[in-house]
């Protein structure tokens, strides 16, 4: 069984710590860095922002950082347990109790209704080890309890992304990564989003977020500035 625990002081008590990463891609002869030396740190409470041009690798850290990719060099730590470097199967049962992942697309299953598919993250975790988060209220909290029943086929995009963040919630992980959270959403959306963020640090969650949106930056408590790769400004 893997078991991680919140400890205390700032690099043992970090929810999240990323060191050194680095990630390539190879096509042919040519060789392109996404990351090159990337390190930060999270600790219970804070919403880091990380911002920076198309390109810059926002979403390769993001997918090393869930433990989606695997880097090339240096390694990620979620409450205490090493994500890096381990078979996909213990990654994924890493991230279905730790890591709530917000995505683009893909993160709600076509066959199943909006309260299915969170019923179904959350029986990817042992009961034992769940902490409880009953679909009602999830769904009250991302504004769609008129929607539980409903396909994702059938749904906007703003509530496609409110459903999905329940389901990076299912499990009330301890860190929530998510990329463009507020993209698809309008201005009524993006404010419920974020304040759901500000609660779950508020709890002494951990969120980071991928954006574009200087708005959502705006609610962050830290920023990150990533260009080419590397982090130019924090």
């Amino acid at each position: 069984m893997m078991s991680a625990s919140l400890s205390t002081g700032h690099q043992a008590h970090a929810v999240l710590e990323a060191n050194d990463l680095y990630r390539f891609y190879h096509a042919g002869e040519d060789e392109t860095f996404a990351l090159r030396g990337v390190s930060l740190s999270v600790a219970p409470g804070e919403i880091l922002a990380v911002v920076g041009p198309s390109g810059s690798g926002k979403s390769t850290l993001l997918g090393c950082l869930a433990g989606l990719d695997e880097p090339d060099g240096g390694s990620v730590t979620v409450a205490g347990a090493r994500v890096t470097r381990r078979p996909e199967a213990e990654r994924a049962g890493l991230r279905a109790r730790w890591i709530g992942v917000l995505q683009q697309s893909g993160n709600l299953l076509d066959h199943l209704s909006v309260a299915n598919n969170i019923r179904a993250a959350q029986t990817l975790v042992r009961s034992a080890d769940r902490a409880e988060a009953s679909v009602p209220s999830l769904l009250a909290d991302v504004g769609l309890t008129g929607r539980a029943h409903a396909r994702p086929a059938t749904l906007s995009g703003g509530e496609t992304a409110r459903a999905g963040l329940a389901v990076a919630l299912a499990n009330d992980p301890p860190l929530l990564l998510a990329d463009e959270p507020t993209g698809e959403v309008d201005e009524f959306n993006e404010q419920l989003i974020l304040e759901l963020f500000r609660r779950r640090a508020g709890s002494g969650r951990a969120v980071v977020i991928v954006t574009h949106s200087t708005h959502a930056a705006m609610e962050a408590t830290r920023i990150v500035h990533l260009d080419d790769g590397r982090i130019v400004d924090a």
